[in-house]
């Protein structure tokens, strides 16, 4: 299948054209399809939810392409924070520049929150929602991933994106910016939530 895949974010678009091209799909992202970014699209991601922000992604792509699209929506929940920075992880420090100055504000932000906090009140975990709708008018199909880690006190590693240099994994005993992209797409929130939605897409359907 031809997806669209509606994320601009450099970092999203390496993870999930290597998840669904290995599943044997085609992917395309906005800029492939010829969709100018406008300050429309900020206006896609102000749901209360992960799940929410991902539906009005996917049907602004869908209606402007016209092709089956997904769309992501995910970040860091904290718990000693309440769950922040929840649906704002992109911008939470509110800091503007490049993919890299955004993350570095963003996890400085973070250490500072959490700065002198035990291990103990350090856990957090990461939240994916992937919105699938094979045509603009279909009914929304979700999927959702999550894995559980602690936010460490200092950045580990030179991969990954956002918060991965601060985020241990639990199941891979190394923060996802020292793994490899294999390695954390298989314990991952969006490894997890693109695994379910591929089975979806293989199913036969659509």
């Amino acid at each position: 299948m031809k997806l669209l895949v509606a994320t601009r974010s450099p970092g999203k678009q390496r993870e999930a054209r290597r998840l669904l091209e290995a599943a044997g799909h085609e992917v395309v992202f906005p800029d492939d399809a010829g969709v100018v970014e406008t300050s429309a699209e900020e206006a896609l991601e102000l749901e209360p939810t992960f799940n929410g922000n991902a539906y009005h992604k996917a049907a602004y792509f869908a209606k402007r392409t016209l092709l089956p699209t997904v769309a992501d929506d995910s970040g860091l929940e904290v718990f000693a924070l309440g769950g922040e920075p929840g649906v704002r992880s992109k911008r939470w420090a509110g800091a503007e520049g490049t993919p890299q100055q955004v993350d570095a504000a963003n996890n400085a932000h973070l250490l500072a929150r959490l700065a002198g906090a035990p291990e103990r009140k350090r856990g957090a975990r990461y939240r994916c929602a992937l919105v699938l709708l094979r045509r603009p008018d279909a009914v929304p199909e979700s999927f959702e991933g999550a894995c559980t880690g602690r936010i460490l006190e200092a950045p580990r590693g030179e991969g990954g994106f956002g918060y991965d240099p601060l985020f241990w994994s639990d199941e891979l005993g190394k923060t996802f910016a020292e793994a490899t992209p294999e390695e954390k797409a298989s314990v991952s929130h969006r490894g997890r939530a693109f695994a379910a939605l591929i089975a979806a897409l293989g199913s036969g359907a659509g």
